[in-house]
């Protein structure tokens, strides 16, 4: 059977642990490989080799960092088909989803290759008589990023390109649920030109996670997952007195406004919702349409709409959704979808029990619709990551700002309407970290920054974008004066010696000649 091993300098083999995971293929419910999980002894291996490349990478000018991260870019791009098929091999994510995956992933490396432009610091000239006082951003060292399986691709190139192209060496510990992307990616990394060290791999589980956290020359870590590990993740970092960045879950709302085209709104929340199987961050679980004319309207169309979606296999192109991840998260939303029955939630569409013929072992949750869920219930008020949908009744515009505002969740909200003020309005309203207006899935431009508000996110600074820059520099501030050597004011400065020839300041600014 394949085995996932790390992407460590030096490293042979499984590393020191001897432990490893099954990765399944969540199409057939089959183990298709293992991978290794890693110790703290591997972690050690690893951040030696990052200690002894970093300085090197540092003082590399940041253009030629940059041209790393084109012929990185350009070879992802030759690779695109490849990595694709690995990601829904162990993902399940059909193969369009699986390329968006490491599209918006290359977004940011693409944000990357203009390291040299946004890494300039400030400068004031005369802050005081004769003193300039300037800034620069320098890499923090050794960073770390802690990855979820949703986005096997995205998310390490959201972390590790702008920490590399920054100069910092970046450690990433990738899900053990579909680690063969991450790892792949180490390899176009080096192939790319990337020193060895300073983007490596180490596969493993909360020993790992642990040993990241809690290892002192690891200066910054970045993490994505659910909500209660993100808190733990920046606790735990925190208190070892690292920078720490941690990305929670979400319950992100959709207003639907009695003027909103609705045709576009069913369109729209058909991929939102149920898109990826539901498990994404940015995903439209809940859909808040005001009043209940617009409700019923709604959800009249939204019947057909989910009747006529097609659930398949990763490689089938006319799916528009695969499997989810493995057994215990399929059950797991199936459960979500009983607690919701038994909250007295109307169940319009059930997507449990379904099978697909020649996958009948496969993980697959066919789309699932409530209607009159309730913010008192616990299936509303927590994150399913599911192919499931809700409809949440408000009967005003106020009851639609109010709901995602409350809500312990404020990664992403949108607002379908025609209507321009109240749009805005809403938008400087909601108390949610991302919104969209007229957008189902509101996730910003690389060269902007990516984050949530409340239980969504831990910290102080947002995923890529110049939050990303900030996260991953430290800024320093040089405040200096030139004194006159000969005790000569600013004034009395010469001009010249007196036989014509340059004076000593002159003298300073000559470059020698070369051989």
């Amino acid at each position: 059977m394949r085995v996932i091993d790390h992407h460590i300098v030096g490293l042979q083999g499984g590393g020191a642990g001897g432990r490893t995971s099954d990765v399944f293929d969540p199409n057939t419910g089959r183990v298709q490989a293992q991978v290794t999980l890693g110790t703290q002894a591997d972690l050690d291996h690893a951040v030696a080799a990052a200690e002894a490349a970093q300085p090197g990478w540092a003082a590399t000018n940041p253009q030629r960092r940059a041209r790393v991260m084109f012929a990185f870019k350009a070879l992802v791009e030759a690779h695109m088909d490849e990595l694709a098929r690995l990601l829904s091999s162990e993902h399940g994510k059909v193969i369009a989803d699986a390329k968006g995956d490491i599209q918006r992933g290359l977004e940011v490396v693409e944000f990357a290759c203009g390291i040299p432009h946004v890494l300039k610091g400030e400068y004031t000239q005369g802050a005081g008589p004769g003193i300039d006082v300037y800034s620069m951003r320098q890499p923090i060292g050794i960073g770390a990023g802690i990855t979820p399986f949703n986005f096997p691709a995205m998310i390490p190139l959201w972390m590790g390109a702008v920490a590399t192209a920054c100069g910092n060496a970046f450690i990433l510990k990738p899900s053990e649920r579909d680690p063969s992307v991450p790892v792949r990616l180490a390899e176009l990394m080096r192939e790319a030109g990337m020193p060895e060290g300073i983007f490596q791999v180490v596969n493993g589980d909360k020993e790992m996670v642990d040993a990241i956290l809690d290892h002192p020359a690891i200066g910054a870590v970045s993490f994505v997952g659910s909500s209660d590990i993100a808190h733990y993740v920046y606790r735990r970092g925190v208190a070892a007195g690292k920078r720490v960045q941690a990305m929670g879950g979400a319950k992100n709302h959709g207003i639907v406004m009695p003027d909103a085209d609705l045709d576009q709104v069913v369109a729209d929340l058909s991929g939102a919702a149920f898109g990826s199987a539901g498990e994404r961050c940015m995903a439209l679980p809940v859909v808040v349409p005001v009043g209940d004319k617009t409700a019923d309207a709604l959800r009249e169309k939204l019947l057909p709409a989910i009747e006529a979606l097609r659930v398949g296999v990763s490689t089938d192109a006319e799916a528009h959704y695969g499997p989810v991840i493995n057994a215990a998260h399929k059950a797991r939303v199936e459960q979500w979808i009983q607690t919701g029955v038994d909250e007295g939630a109307e169940l319009v569409v059930d997507g449990r029990g379904f099978t697909l013929q020649g996958h009948e072992e496969g993980f697959f949750v066919g789309p699932s619709l409530f209607d009159r869920v309730t913010p008192q219930m616990k299936s509303y008020q927590e994150e399913v990551f599911g192919p499931v949908l809700q409809i949440v009744r408000a009967q005003s515009f106020e009851d639609a700002v109010r709901l995602p505002s409350e809500h312990q969740y404020g990664n992403g909200v949108a607002i379908f309407t025609r209507n321009g003020h109240a749009a805005r309005e809403f938008a400087a309203r909601v108390n949610v970290g991302m919104v969209g207006i007229n957008v189902p899935i509101p996730v910003p431009v690389a060269y902007h920054t990516f984050g949530g508000w409340k239980r969504s996110a831990f910290g102080d600074t947002n995923q890529h974008g110049m939050e990303g820059v900030k996260f991953w520099t430290k800024v320093k501030t040089i405040t200096q004066r030139w004194p006159d050597g000969s005790g000569m004011s600013g004034g009395d400065l010469p001009r010249g010696s007196e036989d014509g020839g340059p004076s000593r300041i002159q003298d300073a600014f000559v470059i020698p000649t070369m051989g």
